[in-house]
Parts: structure tokens; C-alpha cells; sequence
């Protein structure tokens, strides 16, 4: 059945940014999907709750406090994820995301943090996960978490914007790399509803607004982006890497403009 394509049953995957939002649903979809998951953030108290919910599924889980930004949590994590569960099938590079600042306010080493934070971790990550991958399972999927703001222009956004758009062009460098034993994609997330747009839904005018220019006339939930990063590290995907999928609602323009001064 074409159902079953969509399995993931006795896999293991590693989630970044687990402990809420966006990684937190992948993470349990997975679960459903029949994956352990060795969930991963810096907030143990988090992470421990996404990975006794995959358990309550009936799922493997293994939670391991990570800063995404040291290089040495990343060595442990790999680590911790062979010697507890034997195998590594997929990652999910999902920890990310940048504070919005004017172009003009942005510091040298704020936007050196961002780039750190939205391309440099998944990019070590991965290098350190892919040969493990192929040692232990004989191959994978990597699935990094994106952004419409690594394609259409955000003001205040010009670091966060430009880690987005290194991972984007990273994804598919490393897919062409890779294939055909480990393939190698990108959700380009539109406006979600987790903690991160809350400013956004709590307010009735903005709220307005953003569901007016969101042709789907809603934000996403983190099902809409579980879904398909289901589909990318599934068998169901199979035939697709080095890709850029958007999961937008639609949106071709921002749906909320953030105010800068002008010059």
C-alpha cells in the first residue's frame, strides 16, 4: 500500500530543537511513524517531555541536552545516539532562527552568531551524521528546517535571512554530494503558529493582517511542516533530493511587515 511508503519503522532520527514548536512535532510524527527519536535541545526539561511523549507511542526516545552552537555537543550527540540505539537513519536540522534587527543596528557579531546558528550547525551536523549514517543503516535522509525569508525579502531580517538562504544553497550542494545514499532536503517554513509568532496571533489587528495576506487565510501549525518533513525522510520520498519545499500557506509576499526606520 502507498501508506506504507510513508513508514518509519525501526528507524532512528535525531531532532534538533526538539523540546518545542516545530521540532517537537516532527518528532512525535516520526514517533507515530514508527521511529525512535533522540531528541535534542538545550532545555532538558523540554526535551524530556517531547521524549516521554514518544514514548507514550511506543517509540524509542533518547533525550540529550545539546547546544547546537559547540561543536562538542554535536560530537556528543552523535555519540550518544549509536551507543544507546545502534543506528542513524535520519537527522532533522530544525534548531535556528534570529531575533528581527534593522540592517543598520545588526553588529558584526550578531550576524556572524546568525549565520553560526541557521548554517554552521546543520552543516557540522551533518557532516558529522551522513558517514554514520551510511556505517549503520547504509544510508539516510537529512531534512533542515528553512525559511521564506531565505527568498523573499523581509526588512529587519537581512542576518537571519542570509543563514536561511546559506542553508538553502547548502542542502542542495550536499544532496548532489551525497546521493544516492543519503538524500538531502529543505522545508521552507512560512508563518507557524508556535511561540516564535505569538506576538503576531495574541494581537486582533496583526492577527487580521497576517491571515488576509496568507492565501490559505490561516498560519501553519507544526502538523502542516511534520507532514512533509514525513514525506522527505520517508521511503515516500525516495526519490527526491537537493530540494527546497515550501510550506507556506501560499505566501509570495510577507504576510506581516516588520517597521524600520528609513534612512
Amino acid at each position: 500500500m502507498i501508506l506504507d511508503r510513508f513508514k518509519l519503522t525501526d528507524r532512528v532520527a535525531i531532532v534538533t530543537g526538539a523540546g518545542r514548536g516545530i521540532g517537537r512535532g516532527i518528532a512525535l510524527a516520526f514517533a507515530e511513524a514508527g521511529a525512535d527519536v533522540v531528541c535534542a535541545a538545550r532545555t532538558r526539561v523540554e526535551i524530556d517531555a517531547t521524549a516521554d511523549a514518544v514514548r507514550a507511542r511506543g517509540r524509542r526516545a533518547l533525550a540529550v541536552p545539546t547546544d547546537v552552537m559547540q561543536t562538542a555537543d554535536l560530537e556528543r550527540l552523535v555519540a550518544a545516539t549509536l551507543a544507546e540505539l545502534g543506528r542513524l537513519d535520519v537527522l532533522v536540522n530544525n534548531a535556528g532562527g534570529t531575533l528581527p534587527s534593522p540592517a543598520l543596528d545588526t553588529t558584526e557579531g550578531f550576524f556572524e552568531t546568525a549565520l553560526r546558528f541557521n548554517v554552521t550547525s546543520a552543516f557540522l551536523l551533518t557532516r558529522l551524521a551522513v558517514p554514520r549514517m551510511v556505517e549503520t543503516a547504509g544510508g539516510g535522509a537529512v531534512v533542515n528546517v528553512s525559511s521564506r525569508a531565505s527568498d523573499m525579502p523581509m526588512a529587519g531580517f537581512a542576518a537571519y535571512a542570509a543563514g536561511k538562504a546559506a542553508l538553502n544553497m547548502t542542502t542542495r550542494v550536499l544532496a548532489a554530494e551525497f546521493a544516492p545514499k543519503v538524500r538531502v532536503n529543505a522545508i521552507s517554513v512560512g508563518g507557524v503558529a508556535t511561540d516564535a509568532l505569538a506576538i503576531v496571533l495574541t494581537d486582533e489587528t496583526l492577527r487580521a493582517q497576517f491571515d488576509a495576506n496568507t492565501p490559505m487565510g490561516r498560519p501553519g501549525t507544526v502538523e502542516d511542516v511534520a507532514a512533509c518533513a514525513l514525506w522527505l525522510a520517508s521511503p515516500a520520498g525516495g526519490w527526491v533530493t537537493g530540494k527546497v519545499v515550501q510550506v507556506d500557506g501560499g505566501t509570495e509576499f510577507p504576510a506581516i511587515t516588520m517597521p524600520v526606520p528609513k534612512l
